[in-house]
């Protein structure tokens, strides 16, 4: 693959410089793909075979559960669902972020799967809009339980230590910390939104006018002062009622955001 992530000399931040020839990319977030619910695979496969942008983006948590690499060849909906995107990459860009699910996603796994790893956060630098994509949940500081896991599992000795432990042990253990994760969220009074001030910190460094994050499961347009906040959709089809959103931009300019759950 063509090497797309360069450092941007002015902010220090990765950032993704885009050929002079892409017209369109399509941003995601938040599928949280998953063996028990196989309406809201379908409705996505659909959605991304049908891609027509330059690029597809997916800005994290693309899997509900990500326990390392190795769980891979024994999993047939992981594979399946690496085999949608590595078709889709045979055709167009497809850079995957990684969220608090699946953070556990390694470099040489994507790779070989034809897929850029994208860094959080990370500057879209194009003939389009610049923008700075984050998966979000580093800006949800009202949420200080999660950001001292994160904090911890972000920490290579915590991820050597987890990824050691037999892989029946690490999907007992996902399970465990997915439902303390859902608890600890129902306790809280409000979800935790993304920091203003931090978010604006981010956009000044990185000199851009948008930011585009998922992780709340809020889907908004936000002002920012003079800049703007686009928060994606997640995509649960179950729910009622169902959300699945995508949002393409455009090299024009435009932003357009579709809502693909009642036609799923």
């Amino acid at each position: 693959m063509a090497p797309l992530l360069q450092t941007d000399p002015a902010s220090g931040m990765a950032c993704l410089r885009a050929p002079a020839r892409w017209q369109s990319v399509l941003l995601m977030s938040d599928l949280h793909l998953q063996a028990d619910d196989l309406a809201t695979f379908a409705a996505w496969r659909a959605q991304v075979q049908a891609c027509q942008a330059d690029a597809l983006l997916l800005l994290g948590d693309v899997f509900e559960i990500w326990v390392g690499d190795d769980a891979l060849p024994q999993d047939p909906f992981l594979q399946a669902a690496l085999q949608v995107l590595q078709d889709v990459a045979t055709q167009r860009t497809v850079a995957v972020m990684r969220g608090n699910r699946d953070f556990l996603m390694g470099d040489a796994m994507l790779a070989a799967h034809g897929l850029h790893a994208l860094p959080d956060p990370c500057i879209l630098d194009w003939s389009g809009p610049r923008m700075l994509l984050t998966h979000g949940d580093a800006l949800c500081l009202a949420d200080e339980g999660y950001q001292r896991f994160r904090a911890l599992s972000r920490s290579p000795d915590w991820q050597a230590a987890f990824l050691a432990k037999p892989l029946s042990e690490r999907l007992a253990l996902a399970q465990q910390m997915r439902m303390q994760s859902q608890a600890h969220q129902a306790q809280l009074p409000t979800w935790a939104d993304a920091d203003p001030a931090m978010s604006a910190a981010w956009l000044a460094q990185a000199q851009c006018q948008h930011l585009v994050h998922g992780h709340t499961h809020q889907p908004a347009e936000h002002a920012l002062g003079t800049a703007r906040r686009h928060v994606l959709s997640d995509w649960d089809l179950r729910a009622q009622p169902p959300r699945a959103q995508l949002l393409t931009v455009h090299a024009d300019g435009r932003l357009l955001r579709r809502d693909v759950a009642s036609a799923a």
